[in-house]
């Protein structure tokens, strides 16, 4: 999956000092460190021409040789200690990366998840956010004090010998032409490997979600293809990125192979003719030696970084998502507060640009107080009525007002505070069912919990339980049955004392008796709270104080059971035959 790009993309580089600010310090302590680690490594080819010309002359090695051993100590202990650092403090930076990202994801409007994959979501918050652990140790620091130490080097090298000093960069220069060519391969093929793990994931959460149907449609082996396709296109795009990236790491390794070659040619003669002592050409070639550690940092670190960067566009990718402002609080339900007063006008809507309207001009108004049904044929739009009073989604055109205040002047958590809404689904979270049942009001006590258990009639339920209110339900309330996660989704709504009660086919899936115990609850609830109802049942739609008739995305009639009979044709229609059969 692709997410459409809308603005100017923020360059990769930025995108990660970003990430890394907040911890700049621990990470410039952790290659402070590393440099000191370079540092100490640097003096070792100097000590050793020294312990060289002390044999030469006869001179006691002692003092070199204890000189030597502290700093080979001194460079493993300080090298610990700054891997250390630097690797907690990327641990650090993914943790932040991963907190801003699942924040802003929780806040997408709905109409960007429709247009993603959950599972290629998943993937930018898990798999991408986890390269930046690399690029940040490898990439930024890497290059940062890999570079340090490389100019350390080649200035210590050029005091040695400059000759020398010219063949060794000479080498070094055309591996780095080279490099050139092969960089940019690997951020292309980083990039397409990413995409193709998100597209993995998107299919496996694809089939996992709907894993029931797959089993009884016999389709298993037809989605193990797919599955193990988007598995392997994310393999072959990996190994493209090893392929390049093995290349350059090789081009790095051989560049410094040939110089030692070279130098150890070039070194010999100069040795012969006397421009230089034995001790002098030991040294240069344990800094050739050296420098391969600084290069091949440069290198990794360059590579890294096109890994890095692909991950950082695709996480800047879904920070770009279109999303919901920022609550500056979370208003709790408030007890006796007065119904709400609903009203829709001229308002039409479609799910999509490339799509159909649903809403071709609705206008009705529902007074505060009282149970409001919405009856219709399939496709008449009703359930869209409660996403747009939820602003799930907003109209494009026409004003939609909660106490005669347009909702787009509410602030997103003062309006939902007002409401419960049981989705058609009725949906049910991994957890347990306290958890559920407190998800939209955590505050609610014993006493309340113990009251709406009765009142939905699954205070017979959790005595059955064996952890009671503490037992978990399974992935989506696998282990409820349908009646019963309906059941704790309108409890779960009731616990939020709510001003606006939405019921979209809430007691579908109940059987008699419980429909009617909660179609009495609901009755009462009417009393003091504002009641919308989609009812595909007739002994729901007779108890309504009012009755929206919609056909096709408009209104055709708004009255009583008794008026409508009568008056609407349709409506009499449904009440001859869906209603009568749904209530059969």
């Amino acid at each position: 999956m692709s997410i459409a790009e809308t603005e100017t993309a923020t360059p990769p580089w930025r995108l990660l000092l970003g990430y890394v600010r907040p911890h700049r310090w621990s990470l410039l302590a952790g290659a402070v460190l590393s440099l000191v680690t370079g540092a100490t490594g640097l003096l070792l080819p100097l000590v050793a021409r020294g312990l060289i010309d002390d044999l030469s002359h006869d001179r006691a090695i002692t003092g070199a040789l204890l000189a030597m051993s502290a700093l080979v100590m001194a460079n493993a202990a300080v090298g610990a200690l700054g891997s250390f650092v630097l690797q907690r403090t990327a641990e650090s930076v993914v943790l932040g990366a991963r907190r801003a990202l699942s924040s802003y994801l929780l806040r997408l409007r709905i109409t960007a998840v429709d247009r993603s994959e959950p599972g290629d979501l998943m993937a930018r918050i898990t798999s991408d956010t986890t390269l930046l652990r690399q690029v940040t140790t490898q990439s930024l620091v890497g290059l940062g004090t890999g570079g340090l130490t490389l100019v350390a080097t080649v200035v210590m090298m050029g005091l040695v010998d400059a000759v020398l000093l010219g063949v060794t960069l000479a080498v070094v220069l055309g591996a780095g032409v080279i490099l050139g060519v092969i960089v940019p391969r690997i951020n292309r093929a980083s990039r397409q490997a990413q995409d193709a793990v998100g597209a993995m994931g998107a299919s496996l959460e694809r089939i996992l979600g709907a894993l029931r149907t797959v089993k009884a449609s016999g389709a298993e082996h037809r989605e193990e293809r797919t599955l193990h396709e988007a598995a392997k296109e994310s393999w072959r795009q990996s190994v493209r990125a090893a392929k390049w990236s093995a290349a350059a790491g090789n081009t790095a390794g051989l560049a410094m192979q040939t110089a030692f070659i070279t130098v150890l040619a070039v070194g010999g003669a100069r040795v012969a003719t006397g421009a230089v002592d034995v001790g002098t050409l030991v040294a240069f070639l344990l800094y050739v030696f050296y420098l391969m550690s600084p290069i091949q940092q440069v290198v990794g670190a360059v590579t890294q970084y096109q890994t890095g960067a692909a991950a950082l566009t695709r996480i800047q990718e879904a920070l770009r998502l279109p999303a919901e402002p920022v609550s500056t609080s979370v208003p709790l339900p408030s007890p006796g507060a007065q119904p709400a007063a609903v009203a829709f006008d001229d308002v039409r809507f479609r799910y999509a640009d490339d799509l159909p309207y649903v809403h071709h001009g609705v206008t009705f108004a529902v007074p505060a107080q009282g149970m409001t049904a919405f009856v219709g044929p399939s496709g008449a739009g009703k359930t869209t009525v409660f996403s747009l009073i939820e602003r799930f989604y907003d109209p494009d055109s026409g004003v939609i007002t909660l106490d005669g205040i347009d909702l787009a002047d509410w602030e997103l958590s003062r309006l939902r505070a007002a409401i419960g809404y049981v989705e058609q689904d009725a949906p049910v979270l991994s957890g347990s069912l306290r958890d559920n049942l407190l998800l939209g009001n955590a505050e609610a006590d014993e006493d309340a919990v113990a009251r709406v258990l009765k009142t939905t009639r699954l205070d017979g339920l959790v005595a059955r339980l064996p952890g009671g209110l503490d037992t978990l339900v399974g992935h989506r309330g696998t282990k409820l049955s349908g009646g019963e996660r309906q059941r704790v989704a309108i409890a779960r709504a009731l616990l939020r004392r709510p001003r606006l009660l939405l019921l979209d086919e809430a007691t579908s899936q109940l059987d008699a008796v419980n429909e009617a115990a909660l179609r009495d609850t609901v009755a009462d609830v009417a009393r003091t709270t504002t009641v919308l109802v989609v009812a595909h049942r007739l002994s729901t739609v007779t108890t309504a104080d009012r009755i929206v008739v919609m056909d096709a995305g408009r209104v055709r009639a708004v009255g009583t059971h008794r008026e409508l009979v009568t008056s609407d044709p349709l409506y009499a229609e449904l009440a001859a035959t869906q209603f009568l059969a749904a209530a059969d």
